[in-house]
């Protein structure tokens, strides 16, 4: 006698269940087992290649010659982010010779 439609559907959804609950279990004793491995070895994010960076959020960037400089103060700015009140509307005159 052929299986129906809903006989099959209902086949399906019980060992889709059974795959999930499959998974489940070995995915925590593989959890379990990399943990104590990793306790074991003391292994650190950098070690495994998951840490991109010595701890910090992102790279150090090298520091940006300055491009402009208060003669009154010798106060310098590079150019980038928000500029200083002493530079004002003309820059030209406050460049650095190169």
């Amino acid at each position: 006698m052929a299986t129906s439609y809903k006989e099959l559907v209902a086949q399906r959804d019980k060992i889709e269940k059974q795959i999930e609950e499959a998974r489940a279990r070995e995915v925590a004793q593989v959890i379990a087992a990399v943990k104590q491995k990793i306790e074991e070895y003391e292994l650190t994010a950098k070690d495994l290649g998951l840490a991109t960076t010595d701890g910090r959020r992102r790279p150090a960037r090298a520091p940006i010659a300055p491009k402009y400089r208060n003669p009154e103060t010798g106060e310098v700015w590079s150019g980038r982010g928000r500029a200083p009140k002493w530079i004002g509307k003309s820059r030209e005159k406050f460049l650095i010779a190169k």
